[in-house]
């Protein structure tokens, strides 16, 4: 049973480096998708810190039905499929896997899920550019990555170091999302780039991309993905929520054209005459 020709996209949400906001941006881009129409899937591929069923609110203790002694059924939260190895140990458990078994457990829990018919699979990778990137990009035909990045100049370098992998496995980058960009204090209104300004843009520049998002520092995201309550669940009509629409937006545009260039992409024909 292939569970993956079903899914029409799947997407990898990436960074070079860990907190910069990837995990939080995958949870509520997906949310975003969902609300507007199309049918979505988040897997968690962070094996070592799985955060997407506390950010998605889903109860400790939760674990997939198992079908067939196989297969798993997607967790079903915030209208989103899920699935997570945060659902098949305990909170508490540390991971410590060689490389095989980590690369083995994310291709099963990729590959022997049972996705429905999706529009989207978005996939939260781990930081770095190591063994499940590697698999993922040359087991699954993947439409494309995106990069998550602040504005900070040491996260810019790792976020090079991901898109340069991404180019050496022919996997399309679809656009560079900046994270934690302008923080607007609550009291005073005064807007401040505290991780500085104008990275994420350059970084989109030099590799020919867009930048498809660009997310504030916002206290109030934090507090809600904490809580297990997206702030697109939460604060559906608020500005930050308008942030992460207008960024899914941006992805299913460059989608779209990337699926319209494949599609008049000229074809080679090869005969013995």
């Amino acid at each position: 049973m292939d569970n993956l020709s079903k899914i029409k996209h799947i997407i990898c949400i990436a960074s070079g480096k860990g907190g910069v906001g990837k995990s939080t941006t995958a949870v509520n881009l997906a949310v975003a998708l969902q609300q507007q129409g199309f049918r979505v899937g988040l897997l968690d591929a962070d094996i070592y810190g799985p955060s997407q069923p506390t950010m998605l609110g889903v109860a400790s203790g939760t674990r997939p039905e198992i079908v067939d002694k196989k297969y798993m059924r997607p967790i079903l939260a915030c209208g989103l499929e899920t699935n997570s190895m945060g659902y098949l140990v305990e909170g508490s458990t540390a991971m410590v896997w060689r490389a095989p078994m980590i690369v083995g457990a994310f291709n099963q829990m990729l590959k022997f899920t049972l996705w429905s018919e999706l529009d989207y699979l978005l996939i939260d990778m781990p930081p770095g550019t190591g063994d499940i990137q590697l698999s993922l990009s040359q087991s699954v035909s993947l439409t494309g990555a995106v990069i998550v990045t602040t504005p900070q100049d040491v996260a810019l370098l790792d976020a090079r170091k991901g898109i340069e992998m991404f180019r050496k496995v022919d996997v399309p980058l679809l656009g560079v999302v900046e994270n934690m960009g302008i923080h607007i204090c609550s009291n005073c209104g005064h807007a401040e780039a505290i991780f500085g300004e104008g990275g994420g843009e350059q970084l989109a520049q030099d590799y020919g991309v867009h930048v498809i998002g660009s997310l504030p520092l916002d206290l109030s995201i934090r507090e809600h993905t904490d809580a297990g309550t997206p702030i697109l669940v939460s604060r559906p009509d608020g500005d930050v929520a308008r942030a992460y629409h207008k960024l899914a937006q941006r992805l299913v545009a460059q989608v779209t054209e990337m699926d319209a260039a494949r599609q008049t992409a000229p074809t080679i024909s090869v005969s013995d005459d």
